[in-house]
C-alpha cells in the first residue's frame, strides 16, 4: 500500500514538473532569444565565490541572531517590566521595519555617526542580518518555552528548583526540540534575505549575477543560474526542516 502511494505521488509530481518545464520551454521558444551559456560557464568561478560568500554571511548572521534572539527571549520572559519592555521594543521595531531600510541605516547612517569612514560591507551585512534574524528567533524561542505545559514548571518548583534552574534544566531541554524546525526555516530565510546585501556592495551571489548581467546584457543566463544556486542551498534545508518537524512532532 505504501509502495503504491509512493509511486502515485512520484508520478504526479513528475507530471506536474514536466508540464511546467514544457510551458517554460514554449514561452522561451516564442521569445526567439539566442542563448549563450558559454559565458555563464566562464563565469562559474565567480558564481562559486558568490555562493561561498552567501553561505558564510548566512551562517554568521544566524550565529549573531541566536545570541540576540536568546537575549531577547529572556528579556521577554522576565518578570520585571523594564526588561520585558526592552525585549518587546527590540522585537517590534526590528520586525516592524523592512530589512532593506535597516541595511541602509546600518551601512550609511550608523558608521557615519560613529565616525567610521569606510565600513566593511560584509561585516555590516552580517551584523544587520543577525539583528534582523534575532528578533524572529526571540519570538521562536519564546513560543517554544511558553508551549511547554505549565505543570512542568510547577513540578520543578515543588522539587525545590528556582525559576532559573527550572528554565535551564526542565523547560529549555524540552523547548529546544520544538524550536529546531523553525530555526532551520529561519536559516532558509536568511539565505534568501542575504540577496539584499548586494545593495551595500557585498559581492555575494546576487551581486555576482547583477555584475554579469550589467557586463554582458545576458539577463537570462545570469539570473536563471542565480535562482538555481539559491534553490540548491534552500531546498535541502527546507526538506530538513520539514523532516525535523514531522519527526519531533511524532515523538511529542
Amino acid at each position: 500500500m505504501r509502495a503504491g502511494a509512493f509511486i502515485a505521488r512520484a508520478a504526479t509530481r513528475a507530471a506536474i514538473l514536466a508540464l511546467l518545464a514544457g510551458a517554460l520551454y514554449v514561452v522561451l521558444a516564442r521569445m526567439e532569444y539566442r542563448w549563450d551559456w558559454g559565458g555563464a560557464l566562464d563565469y562559474r568561478a565567480r558564481f562559486q565565490a558568490g555562493l561561498r560568500m552567501t553561505v558564510q554571511l548566512s551562517i554568521g548572521a544566524l550565529a549573531v541572531g541566536l545570541v540576540l534572539g536568546t537575549a531577547g527571549c529572556l528579556l521577554r520572559l522576565a518578570r520585571s517590566e523594564a526588561p520585558r519592555f526592552l525585549g518587546t521594543l527590540y522585537v517590534e521595531v526590528v520586525r516592524g521595519t523592512p530589512l532593506l531600510v535597516q541595511l541602509y541605516i546600518a551601512y550609511f547612517c550608523i558608521p557615519k555617526a560613529a565616525g567610521i569612514e569606510d565600513p566593511s560591507p560584509p561585516l555590516v551585512g552580517t551584523l544587520a542580518l543577525g539583528v534582523f534574524a534575532g528578533a524572529y528567533i526571540a519570538e521562536i524561542l519564546r513560543a517554544g518555552v511558553e508551549s511547554i505545559d505549565r505543570g512542568q514548571t510547577e513540578a520543578a518548583f515543588a522539587l525545590g528548583l528556582t525559576r532559573t534552574q527550572a528554565l535551564v534544566h526542565v523547560i529549555a531541554p524540552q523547548a529546544v526540540r520544538r524550536v529546531i524546525p523553525p530555526l532551520t526555516g529561519q536559516l532558509v530565510s536568511l539565505v534568501k534575505d542575504s540577496s539584499l546585501l548586494s545593495i551595500i556592495s557585498v559581492v555575494e551571489l546576487t551581486k555576482v549575477a547583477e555584475l554579469r548581467a550589467a557586463l554582458t546584457y545576458r539577463v537570462f543566463e545570469s539570473y536563471l543560474p542565480l535562482a538555481a544556486l539559491y534553490l540548491l542551498v534552500t531546498f535541502p534545508l527546507s526538506r530538513l526542516s520539514a523532516r525535523l518537524e514531522a519527526r519531533l512532532g511524532a515523538r511529542g
